[in-house]
C-alpha cells in the first residue's frame, strides 16, 4: 500500500458508531478544520421521530447470519442477511449490498442502526420497495474481526471487491429469490463502506445501477478514476446518492465527488445535514436513500 494513502486511512479517524458531538476544536483524526460551501445543505428534512423505532403493529422483515465459502478469500465467511415482510420464495426480489465502516462487521449496521426496522416501518408505510439487505464482512482477509490496528486492514477492504462480485453475489443469488439484472441491485455504505460503494459500484454499472456513499472516507478514488466518462456514468445510473454531516471533517471527499459530478452535469444527490460522523448521520442517509433505491 502506499504509504500516503495509508497515512490517510490512519489520520481519517472513523468514529466508532455514537451520537455524542465532536471535539470544539478540529481533530486531525477527524480530518481537519470544516469548511462549508454554497451547496453543503441538506437536501431533505431529519427523518421523523420514531422513524427509527420498532412498532408492533406492523409486519416485520427478518435478519439472519448466513455463512458462504469465500473462493477469493480461501475461507468460510458470515454476512447477515434482511428478508422483507411477507418474503415469499415466488416473488423475486431487489437486493441492496449494505457495506459497513472500517472499524465494523457483518453485524455493525443492524447492532447501532436498525437497518431492519427502518425498513420494516418505510415498508408499511408503503414508502419503500420491499428489498433484500445483504451485510456482508468488507474486510476480505481471513482473519477478518476488527481487531487490533484496524487501520492497517485497509487492503483488505480494496479486496472485497472481488469477493462481493465473485463470491457474495453468486450466493445471494443462489439461496435467495432475487432478481439478478443491474436494474435492481443496489451498493451502498458508510465511511469506509461508502468509499467502497463508489469504488466497486461507479466501476462496475453493468452490475449496480444504484448507488448510495454515507460519509465516504479516503478510500474513495478520486473522481476521475471513479467516473471517467461522465456520459457513460450518466446514461447507465438509476441513481448516485452522496450525503455526509456538517460536522465531519471528511467532508471534503465525498464534496469532492459531488463538486466533479456536477462540472460534469452527472446526475446525483448531494445532502448536506446537521450531524457528523456518527450513527445519526448513516440512519438518516439510510431512511433518506432507502425510499429512493429501487424505485
Amino acid at each position: 500500500m502506499k504509504p500516503l494513502l495509508l497515512a490517510s486511512l490512519i489520520t481519517c479517524a472513523f468514529t466508532p458508531f455514537t451520537s455524542a458531538e465532536p471535539e470544539p476544536e478540529p481533530n486531525p483524526r477527524k480530518g481537519g478544520p470544516i469548511e462549508l460551501g454554497p451547496d453543503d445543505k441538506p437536501e431533505f428534512p431529519d427523518p421523523p421521530k420514531g422513524f427509527d423505532v420498532k412498532r408492533d403493529a406492523i409486519p416485520h422483515g427478518s435478519v439472519e447470519m448466513v455463512e458462504y465459502d469465500s473462493k477469493s478469500v480461501g475461507t468460510r465467511r458470515k454476512m447477515s442477511v434482511y428478508t422483507p415482510p411477507g418474503y415469499v420464495k415466488e416473488r423475486k426480489y431487489p437486493v441492496l449490498y449494505l457495506l459497513h465502516g472500517i472499524g465494523g462487521d457483518e453485524t455493525e449496521w443492524q447492532r447501532f442502526a436498525n437497518p431492519e426496522v427502518i425498513l420494516d416501518n418505510l415498508i408499511a408505510d408503503g414508502k419503500a420497495e420491499p428489498m433484500i439487505v445483504v451485510m456482508p464482512n468488507g474486510r476480505a482477509q481471513k482473519d477478518d474481526r476488527a481487531t487490533g490496528d484496524i487501520y492497517s486492514h485497509a487492503p483488505a477492504f480494496e479486496k472485497f471487491e472481488k469477493d462481493l462480485l465473485e463470491d457474495v453475489i453468486p450466493f445471494i443469488e443462489k439461496k435467495y429469490s432475487v432478481k439478478t439484472d443491474r436494474e435492481h441491485r443496489g451498493l451502498a455504505g458508510l465511511s469506509m463502506g461508502g468509499g467502497q460503494s463508489l469504488n466497486f459500484g461507479l466501476g462496475n454499472l453493468d452490475r449496480f445501477a444504484w448507488i448510495g456513499a454515507f460519509s465516504p472516507a479516503p478510500n474513495t478514488k478520486q473522481p476521475q478514476q471513479l467516473v471517467p466518462d461522465p456520459s457513460k456514468t450518466t446514461r447507465e445510473i438509476k441513481l448516485l446518492w452522496l450525503s455526509c454531516g456538517n460536522k465531519d471533517g471528511l467532508i471534503r471527499i465525498s464534496r469532492g465527488v459531488h463538486d466533479y459530478l456536477k462540472e460534469k452535469k452527472v446526475p446525483h444527490h448531494w445532502s448536506v445535514d446537521g450531524f457528523a460522523h456518527d450513527t445519526p448521520e448513516w440512519k438518516s442517509a439510510f431512511y433518506h436513500f432507502s425510499q429512493l433505491v429501487f424505485r
